[in-house]
């Protein structure tokens, strides 16, 4: 009986340690995945600060200006004037919901007894 029972302890060992081996390297797979996505990240970070660098720099509004005296002929562009601009009053603003209020008159059959 006692040897059925180390046979057993012995698989149970085994059984765990392969387990064991097994999580092992599953953990270090996801960690290195994790710190290749870390590096992608910091990557794409890098890269969106340059892009909204070279778009602050393109969007000067003396370099726009210039480019729009250059192509006046073509897009006939011209500086907006304060007086183009609406005014708050000059607003359409939709008007609030009103409250429906039926005219109908409700017909009413029967009496009240008195004791009922």
């Amino acid at each position: 009986m006692r040897t059925v029972l180390y046979i057993l302890t012995t698989l149970a060992v085994i059984g765990l340690a392969f387990w064991a081996y097994r999580e092992n390297y599953a953990t270090q797979e996801s960690l290195a995945r994790t710190d290749q996505l870390h590096r992608d990240i910091r990557t794409a970070h890098a890269r969106l600060a340059v892009l909204k660098a070279e778009w602050a720099y393109l969007n000067r509004p003396d370099r726009l200006r210039d480019l729009a005296d250059i192509n006046f002929d073509r897009l006939g562009l011209l500086p907006f004037r304060p007086d183009q601009f609406g005014h708050v009053d000059e607003v359409a603003y939709p008007a609030p919901p009103g409250i429906v209020i039926f005219d109908d008159a409700i017909e009413v059959r029967g009496t009240l007894e008195a004791g009922e």
